[in-house]
């Protein structure tokens, strides 16, 4: 996967304008804000560990992954408020959630916009009726996202199906049609 840099803020905002003002649609956008992707992070392929993490949730709550995997698959979705292609496939997610809340999914969206942008996320997510979990992403003292950057995150949306226990089923960069997304969860919920 190339090296991806992300873009300060102000300037993604002006491209993503000049891009809406001349029909421009992207299969993915580049994830934000400054800074650039963790050197050497590659992406968890299918069948290896997913990373641990602990971060908040829109509504402040502590979310721990190990813990909630330990109980059932979850489906990770990094994505940006700001990334149209992210905002389609969120209906596809919530359909996801209810379809499978309780039989051994949990859908989970780490939003890239950082803490920042936290009010508008939640007030995006309330609006739209979203009811699966939304994390919001931050930044470390070096820059880095605490959870994007262990997970190779580059683009947005970036998907990952880990399987209950750790093991990462799938992992996708860009839109996933919706049919193939129901597929894989059924398949990864039988096992």
């Amino acid at each position: 996967m190339p090296e991806v840099f992300r873009v300060p803020f102000l300037w993604m905002i002006l491209t993503l304008l000049a891009g809406a003002a001349f029909g421009e649609e992207r299969a993915t956008t580049p994830s934000i804000p400054g800074g650039h992707a963790a050197e050497g992070v590659r992406m968890p392929e299918p069948g290896s560990a997913a990373p641990d993490f602990s971060i908040r949730d829109t509504a402040g709550g502590v979310f721990h992954f190990a813990e909630e995997n330990a109980k059932r698959a979850v489906l990770l979705v990094f994505w940006s408020v700001f990334c149209e292609p992210c905002r389609q496939e969120l209906p596809v997610l919530q359909k996801l959630h209810d379809r499978h809340k309780d039989s051994g999914l949990a859908v989970v969206a780490v939003d890239m916009d950082g803490e920042p942008l936290k009010n508008a996320v939640e007030g995006f997510v309330r609006q739209e009726g979203y009811t699966f979990r939304v994390l919001i992403d931050e930044l470390d003292a070096r820059e880095t996202f605490r959870v994007a950057d262990p997970y190779g995150v580059a683009y947005t949306p970036t998907f990952f199906l880990v399987e209950r226990g750790g093991k990462v089923a799938l992992a996708r960069t860009g839109r996933v049609r919706e049919d193939d997304l129901e597929k894989t969860v059924q398949s990864l919920l039988k096992r």
